[in-house]
């Protein structure tokens, strides 16, 4: 028998179930509803406990209060309405919905027919209406106890150009770690474990951006396929950490982790997903926003709303005109910050958010708000500057305050490193921060996020490795994912016992890495490359929830080092602020300095001249960095100083020599880091300023000025022997 209950009014806001030690407060908008019923769920037997006709409406918000109700309650809501397709409303009360605002979601989505608005095989079947009852297999919001001793936690508050960035899956980083306790690997619980925190510390990143988090939904065509979106960007619940992720079905968990995180120095980022949800297309399932108010959650065609807008690709795209789910955002993002403790976000697809109407306005309304909000705009804000729409490719076009992955870096270095001649210029440009998209703007170098490789795409491992993608096992004839790669196998298609191409596959991996941590900006790393991961050849693994996409953590001699080098790149990154400027360099000296902050110098130790720059043989170059100029204070107001870098770079597949800078016939060069060695280290040698130096066929050097009057060579070679 249905209990019965005290029902109270309630309060418009805050939407969602809000407990506040005697009871729970439930508000739900929906401004074209004409009813709206709350049910609540047996935690036990999942029944229907009770349902309840909210009958108080205020600012479009339906809502009451129930002092009888705790913390643990599972709940859902059928909303009543319009079902017009055609005026874009798909109200339909047979359909169990999840609220926007809930704060757990719990239970696993188990697909039928029925959780579709629409009776499938109709001869019509998006202007159907589909009577069957969606309850049976459809998860269910519970309502959430927010307490959790904090402490002293507080947010590492990382400077920009400290930051180096390590996108990581939570499940995938420590599904397979073997000093995990294993019912904790895969969970919030796992990756805040000492073997993992103290990894993160060795290697030396300061912010884990972990992919989605948000509950999300396996699509059911993948799950007829035996697959399931193992990367997340198909959120169903904006304020819902995914209890796949978690070992104890807790919030406290998650807070757990970012406490943890915290107290070691590491911040967290949550890459979201505020773009589109998985409810899909007009012949998507009915699971929330759609049956809530689907004219107001959701872009759609100004010509026929019975269809969407989609600058997603995923089928649909959020309505950011309208201010209630605007809102949404918003508060999500509060919660996050305010609640969970997070310290910043990656947004996926942010151009789809700027859009007011078909233009991409960085001025939207989105930024607008978010430029203004004391809470927000003192976070990390970080753009996928890009959607699917026209015209959506908006990089180096975000508004101050914001950083942006930059794929003009990741495509010129895989480029440049690969061989293709004519890259030189814009090579320039990216290791020193991109000035052309970000100084005319007001931006600062780190503004741009450095990356080579990240979740979408190859790994590092298989970007030297493979020409072709493999993504059979995805089901889809291999034609998902990019065929645009600007990869190079070094000469032979996957794995080889060939030691030579094995070799030159190390180098390579040397060199871009090299590239990413000593450039100005932001560099982020792919969870893995430091241990050479690979997806054999899949670059598109969303639906690979396996050992396709789970880090290997079996670390032979060759995986070993190549950790060991990156942790000494990112080390070298931190130690001289010469290469994480906060300002970009203008070329000239400063007051009282006898260099220049920068000069880009041909191999004969030339400073480039226009015509230079025009070659389209050109693969070598040099470029010195002043330490000594650097016209930047550090926290305490202090003029910075650092030792002055000469960088030389050969992607020729012949051997390169260079004749080393002299400034003013004091010029002692120290070898510091040299890619032709196994372990990238360079070998300890100092030559004198106007001496030769001869690389080796694709690889990178550096060389710090040295004031040790030690013995110097005039000339050296580097070529392996």
């Amino acid at each position: 028998m249905p209990m019965k209950m005290e029902i109270w009014p309630g309060r418009p806001y805050p939407l969602g179930a809000t407990w506040d030690g005697q009871g729970v407060n439930f508000s739900l908008f929906s401004e074209n509803a004409t009813r709206v019923d709350l049910c609540l769920f047996d935690g036990q037997t999942g029944r229907q406990s009770a349902c309840i006709t909210l009958s108080e409406r205020t600012d479009q918000c339906w809502h009451c209060y129930l002092p009888s109700v705790r913390p643990g309650q599972r709940y859902g809501y059928r909303v009543y309405g319009p079902y017009d397709p055609a005026q874009g409303h798909r109200f339909n009360p047979h359909k169990l919905l999840l609220d926007p605002y809930a704060k757990q979601i719990t239970g696993q989505m188990l697909w039928h027919d029925h959780h579709f608005g629409y009776t499938i095989g109709h001869p019509d079947e998006d202007l159907s209406f589909d009577t069957r009852d969606s309850m049976a297999g459809t998860p269910l919001c519970q309502v959430a106890d927010p307490a959790f001793v904090w402490g002293d936690d507080r947010r590492p508050n990382i400077p920009w150009d400290k930051t180096v960035l390590y996108e990581l899956h939570v499940k995938g980083f420590t599904r397979n770690h073997p000093k995990v306790p294993e019912h904790l690997r895969g969970t919030y619980a796992g990756l805040a474990t000492q073997p993992v925190i103290e990894y993160l510390q060795r290697l030396g990143v300061t912010s884990v951006e972990l992919m989605p988090i948000h509950e999300f939904l396996d699509d059911r065509h993948l799950l007829d396929r035996n697959l399931t979106n193992y990367w997340g960007y198909n959120t169903i619940g904006f304020f819902a950490p995914t209890v796949r992720y978690s070992a104890t079905g807790e919030l406290s968990e998650f807070k757990t982790m970012v406490k943890t995180l915290h107290s070691a120095g590491i911040e967290v980022i949550l890459d979201v997903v505020y773009n589109h949800t998985a409810e899909g297309n007009e012949r998507g399932p009915t699971l929330c926003f759609r049956g809530i108010d689907n004219a107001s959650y959701y872009r759609q065609s100004p010509i026929d709303p019975r269809y969407y807008m989609d600058f997603t690709g995923c089928g649909n795209t959020l309505n950011m005109l309208h201010p209630r789910v605007l809102q949404l955002i918003m508060d999500s993002l509060r919660y996050w910050v305010t609640e969970m403790h997070v310290d910043g976000f990656r947004f996926d697809l942010a151009a789809a958010l700027a859009r007011e109407l078909y233009e991409v306005d960085r001025l939207s309304a989105f930024f607008e708000i978010i430029g203004q909000d004391p809470i927000l705009s003192q976070v990390k804000l970080i753009a996928e500057p890009w959607d699917v729409g026209e015209g959506g490719y908006q990089v180096g076009n975000f508004p101050v305050g914001w950083t942006e992955w930059n794929a003009e870096y990741r495509d010129v270095m895989r480029a440049y490193w690969k061989g293709d001649g004519g890259r030189t210029g814009h090579l320039a440009y990216r290791l020193t921060g991109s000035s052309d998209l970000y100084e005319s703007s007001g931006r600062r170098p780190y503004a741009s996020i450095n990356f080579i490789t990240a979740h979408d795409g190859f790994t590092l491992e298989d970007l030297v490795s493979y020409n072709e993608k493999y993504n059979e096992a995805n089901g889809e004839d291999n034609r998902d994912g990019h065929n645009h790669n600007l990869s190079w196998n070094c000469g032979i298609e996957g794995p080889t016992d060939d030691p030579e191409v094995n070799a030159l596959r190390r180098r390579q991996k040397r060199n871009l890495l090299a590239s990413l941590l000593l450039a100005q900006g932001v560099p982020m790393l792919l969870a893995g490359d430091e241990i050479g991961r690979t997806q054999q050849g899949n670059n598109n693994a969303y639906c690979q929830d396996n050992e396709l996409s789970w880090l290997d953590w079996h670390l032979d001699e060759d995986r070993q080092r190549l950790f060991h080098y990156v942790r000494r790149l990112i080390a070298l990154r931190q130690e001289h602020p010469v290469f994480r400027r906060k300002h970009f360099f203008q070329g000239r000296s400063i007051a009282g300095a006898d260099v220049k902050d920068i000069m880009w110098l041909n191999p004969d130790g030339r400073e480039m001249t226009t015509q230079d720059w025009d070659q389209e043989h050109r693969r070598s170059l040099a470029v010195f960095l002043g330490g000594e100029v650097l016209g930047e204070l550090d926290a305490h107001g202090k003029q910075m100083t650092d030792d002055n870098f000469l960088l030389l770079l050969n992607a020729d597949h012949e051997p390169m020599t260079f004749t080393l800078l002299k400034l003013n016939g004091r010029t002692r060069w120290q070898i510091v880091l040299d890619t032709t060695t196994e372990d990238g280290i360079g070998r300890p040698r100092h030559l004198r300023g106007g001496s030769r130096l001869t690389l080796g066929p694709r690889s990178l050097v550096l060389l710090r000025e040295h004031s040790n009057h030690q013995e110097v060579d005039d000339e050296w070679s580097l070529l392996s022997p």
